[in-house]
């Protein structure tokens, strides 16, 4: 579920301070590799597209 929130975060363009975020949660283990390589990857597209 957190997974999915954060992708439409940056869907929406809502990336203030998201990265560090998704760092943390990886670190607590609230989201998968996987998952962090996903959102990782969509953040930086994001912001190159801005």
């Amino acid at each position: 579920m957190l997974y999915r929130i954060i992708k439409r975060l940056i869907e929406n363009n809502e990336t203030d301070g998201l990265a560090e975020k998704i760092d943390i949660f990886y670190a607590a283990n609230k989201i998968t590799a996987e998952e962090y390589e996903e959102l990782t990857g969509l953040l930086q597209q994001n912001q190159k597209q801005r």
